[in-house]
């Protein structure tokens, strides 16, 4: 940053400690970035800290060449403010959510007979809006079911004035006519009466209606008419089994936001009258580095302030929101509805939750895994390494351990489709010193490429080792000895606060240091192959610790089966027990000879 024209040290000293909103400019006079600050002052003097900024950070503040700062009279006009800069400007640097368009919602009209119609955001139709739904399709299903089940007319005004006999609707049973006189308006208003209560989640009145209705028709000698009802009631028995129910009361909105190397996803799912009506994924770009809880509240200030999205009465968030009180205020002066926002929830609360998070870690899960992506991604690692073609077979080892505790070296391998999980393997590393990392992967790099010398394996396109420069040279001589000169040494060192994006690469030898912008597709795929690396060697280290402490010490000792074993530990009561007992109080349990008893004294001895 040139500080000819700005000295942020100079700027910082003369700030206010008062709450407002900052707005940082390029050199073109163009917006980069707008933020809030409960303390305008501590908040803007952290951009310019020596150390411990992120690369994003780093790359923003490299360009600033003047900050406007606009003082507020607290935190929740800053906040309001924030939003309406944001809106109005988009700013690169700030998450901009892409989907502006308002959700949809099925309006029920006020006409002599009133009709179904999907809306989307639009309230000045005159009739009771329902919703909002999370998707067009969603809505689009709902009416489609109501069409079967209540034959309720779904055509516009216009179509319906102007029809002098029914419609293919009326033909295929998904409306009764109302157009041309072909159901009597008592019983049309009846079944507007149940899509209504329908739509208004009151299922099991509405059943108990019907089922009334139907027993009377029958008395009535109505057959026809009981027949319809019956298959009404069996319809929506169908609808509510398929529906996600865990009670008949609650409407929130549950959020879950979740960042990984490469992306990050935050998925809404609406709950209404106890039922989760739908969900939806977003993916927001990350323009600087931010943790969880500040991706949260980005989003919901843009979604609800922002009029994307109708406010429920309770919001359940998955991470504590920072500015979570000024957020509820802010969104307090600006609709004038009062909502409370969870984070720490129990019940179906908390299984909601759980839903939404999942549907968080699948939708990134999914997108990061999609092929598409990985094409462009391993496209941008060929160009990276200077190869004619993408490479087809990547490698990548990590070390896990428990203070030196069951060593384990997992091998991941990538392929043109991502990762390859059937060719996953994981080494238990012995006779190495415990913590000895380099020994470990010294040993797990020589078992492995060992088989690729003799023919056994296929040598991989890229070895991409996690752990730095002294990894690095554990795997340069490995494949020395073995003479393995064709295979590509890519390192991956994370850098001093160890976050996701300021990864150090060293590409072909320790001299050739590169740092890779946060966005870069290549970084995101090195991270993806070095994140499932380190998973499954977590993975495998905890199965084989599991594995270990499961193992009796007295399974070592020749001839002590498991009935003698069990004798044993009965007779104890543990193993504690037993490596306090004498030799001769061994010898009395049933089974065990004095030669036995003195065997299993000196080998728990030994141990």
């Amino acid at each position: 940053m040139s500080h000819s024209e700005f000295d942020p040290k100079h700027f910082v000293s003369n700030l206010t400690t008062r709450p407002g909103v900052y707005r940082m400019y390029d050199v073109k006079g163009e917006l980069l970035y707008v933020g809030k600050a409960k303390n305008l002052k501590n908040r803007v003097a952290s951009y310019f800290r020596v150390t411990g900024l992120t690369t994003k950070t780093m790359a923003l503040v490299s360009r600033i060449h003047t900050i406007e700062i606009a003082v507020t009279k607290s935190e929740t006009e800053a906040l309001l403010l924030e939003q309406t800069l944001i809106k109005q400007h988009r700013p690169p640097y700030n998450i901009l959510l892409r989907d502006d368009k308002s959700y949809p919602y099925i309006l029920l009209s006020n006409h002599p007979h009133p009709a179904l119609l999907f809306r989307r955001g639009d309230k000045t139709d005159k009739g009771t809006l329902f919703g909002p739904f999370p998707s067009g399709s969603a809505v689009k299903e709902s009416l489609i079911t109501m069409q079967k089940v209540f034959k309720v007319r779904q055509c516009e005004d216009s179509t319906y004035s102007n029809r002098s006999r029914p419609c293919l609707q009326y033909q295929i049973k998904r409306c009764s006519g109302p157009c041309v006189g072909l159901i009597s308006d008592e019983e049309y208003e009846l079944d507007v009466r149940h899509a209504r209560m329908f739509l208004q989640g009151k299922d099991q009145e509405l059943t108990a209606e019907i089922s009334t209705q139907m027993s009377a028709a029958a008395a009535d000698m109505e057959f026809e008419r009981a027949a319809e009802l019956r298959d009404q009631i069996i319809q929506l028995k169908h609808i509510q089994e398929q529906q996600h129910v865990y009670g008949q009361t609650g409407e929130a909105d549950v959020i879950a936001s979740i960042i990984q190397p490469g992306g990050l996803c935050v998925h809404v799912m609406m709950v209404r009258k106890g039922k989760v009506v739908g969900s939806k994924s977003y993916y927001p770009k990350m323009p600087i580095e931010i943790t969880e809880g500040e991706l949260l509240s980005s989003f919901i200030a843009q979604f609800y302030l922002g009029g994307i999205q109708e406010l429920p009465k309770t919001l359940i968030i998955s991470h504590e929101l920072e500015d979570g009180d000024a957020l509820v205020e802010g969104i307090f002066e600006t609709t004038q509805k009062k909502i409370e926002v969870l984070s720490n929830v129990r019940g179906q609360r908390a299984r909601w939750l759980d839903l939404a998070k999942l549907n968080a870690e699948q939708g990134l899960q999914a997108r990061l895994s999609d092929k598409r992506n990985h094409f462009s991604r391993i496209t941008a690692l060929q160009k990276l390494l200077g190869f004619s073609e993408p490479p087809k077979h990547m490698e990548c080892f990590d070390i896990s351990h428990s203070s030196g505790e069951a060593t384990v070296a997992s091998c991941v391998v990538f392929g043109p489709d991502g990762p390859d999980k059937k060719r996953y393997r994981s080494f238990n590393i012995e006779g190495v010193e415990p913590g000895d990392d380099y020994g470990a992967m010294k040993q797990a790099l020589t078992r492995r490429y060992k088989r690729v010398k003799t023919g056994e394996l296929e040598a991989p396109d890229v070895l991409l080792i996690d752990g730095g420069k002294g990894q690095l040279t554990q795997a340069e001589n490995v494949l020395k000895e073995l003479g393995l000169v064709n295979i590509f040494l890519l390192g991956v060192a994370k850098g001093d606060t160890r976050k996701p994006g300021l990864e150090t690469l060293y590409i072909g030898s320790k001299e050739d240091e590169v740092v890779l912008p946060p966005d870069s597709a290549a970084l995101h795929l090195i991270q993806h192959i070095r994140d499932e690396a380190h998973r499954f060697a977590v993975k495998s280290h905890r199965r084989r610790r599991d594995k270990k402490r499961r193992h009796s010490v007295l399974e070592d000792i020749p001839g002590i089966g498991p009935n003698r074993r069990k004798e044993l530990l009965t007779a104890f009561g543990g193993y504690q027990e037993l490596l306090s007992a004498s030799q001769e109080d061994i010898a009395k349990v049933k089974g065990i000879s004095v030669k036995k008893a003195e065997e299993i004294y000196l080998h728990l001895h030994k141990s």
